[in-house]
């Protein structure tokens, strides 16, 4: 299984695969031409509220991760990790975001989840 992670804002590569945009907001600045994306499942991000508890600094970085890990085992949700993995065992996943830090965002918790 191979999932990868960059930035939108990198030019696409060859060796990404299949490029899934996992942020619920398109990009600023970036076109869909070059952004490349193949999916965007918008089920697959954090719920609007959540986001905006998190970027307000209501709370850790570790409770974070276990609400969205929540709401990824909602079903719909878990449909689509179900659908992401299921691409991975095929071939490499690239997931793009336009989140500065991807180690410390909903990205990181994707992937571990992707993995598991």
């Amino acid at each position: 299984m191979s999932v990868r992670v960059r930035r939108v804002y990198e030019p696409p590569e060859p060796e990404d695969g299949v490029r899934v945009l996992v942020d619920r907001l398109w990009p600023r600045g970036v076109s869909k031409d070059a952004a490349r994306v193949d999916e965007w499942p918008k089920g697959l991000t954090p719920s609007t509220e959540l986001r905006r508890w998190y970027h307000a600094g209501e709370g850790s970085y570790e409770e974070f991760a276990r609400r969205y890990e929540a709401e990824l085992a909602e079903p719909e949700a878990a449909e689509l990790v179900d659908h992401v993995r299921g691409l991975a065992r095929e071939g490499t996943v690239t997931l793009v975001t336009s989140a500065k830090e991807p180690e410390e965002s909903h990205v990181a918790v994707l992937v571990r989840l992707l993995k598991a």
